[in-house]
């Protein structure tokens, strides 16, 4: 069972997602924060799985609470999915830099969240198009943007670990990217993953930048 914590400052819209998600048989809501500072509280009280976290919050905003969650050593089983209704560049580069591993805007239809969150626990980044095209402008325009990445790694990658990453870098999913290569979709995630750590990419979102960094894709 996947366990979630929503954190936002409506309760209304609190509400409805814990509908949504404890109508799932695979997922359950295990507390509600209305601000920043609760959502710290109750992540290190419960340990959820997953944070759904907006960034406009009162007392500690959502970014400050990302970093917080991600940087306490007791919650490394813990990932954050941002989900707020402003993606703009300094919000998604600043929540990515501060760990977040999922960014979709709360225009996401529903079968998208809850894709969204089992995506972000089994360990994948998920970013919403409009989050993916700010990520890779606003990093190409100053390296510094989403945080400082390693550079000249790429030699240790495998020819397969090498064109896999640059195919996640044009923005294709694991099954997308199994099916051009006619492989399985583990097959892909084992080459992610590997690729990832020879990298020292945190997550996916970290393997596109350094992707572009390296020179390995060309920004359109």
């Amino acid at each position: 069972m996947i366990r979630v914590l929503l954190a936002d400052d409506q309760a209304l819209l609190r509400s409805t997602f814990r509908m949504l998600i404890d109508a799932q048989d695979d997922l359950t809501v295990v507390g509600e924060a209305a601000d920043g500072a609760q959502a710290v509280d109750l992540t290190r009280r419960h340990h959820p799985d997953l944070v759904v976290m907006d960034i406009r919050m009162p007392v500690l905003d959502g970014v400050a609470a990302t970093r917080q969650i991600c940087a306490d050593p007791d919650l490394t089983g813990t990932r954050v999915l941002v989900l707020t209704t402003f993606e703009s560049d300094e919000h998604v580069a600043a929540a990515l830099k501060a760990g977040a591993s999922g960014f979709l805007g709360k225009d996401v239809s529903t079968a998208g969240l809850l894709d969204g969150i089992r995506t972000v626990v089994a360990g994948e980044a998920l970013l919403s198009p409009v989050a993916t095209r700010v990520l890779v402008d606003r990093f190409l325009a100053s390296p510094d943007g989403v945080g400082d990445l390693p550079r000249g790694l790429l030699p240790t990658l495998t020819d397969r670990e090498r064109e896999i990453t640059g195919l996640a870098a044009l923005g294709l999913s694991n099954q997308e990217i199994a099916a051009r290569l006619v492989v399985s979709p583990l097959t892909v995630r084992t080459h992610v993953h590997r690729a990832m750590a020879k990298l020292g990419a945190r997550d996916r979102a970290q393997l596109v930048v350094i992707a572009y960094q390296e020179g390995l894709v060309r920004a359109p």
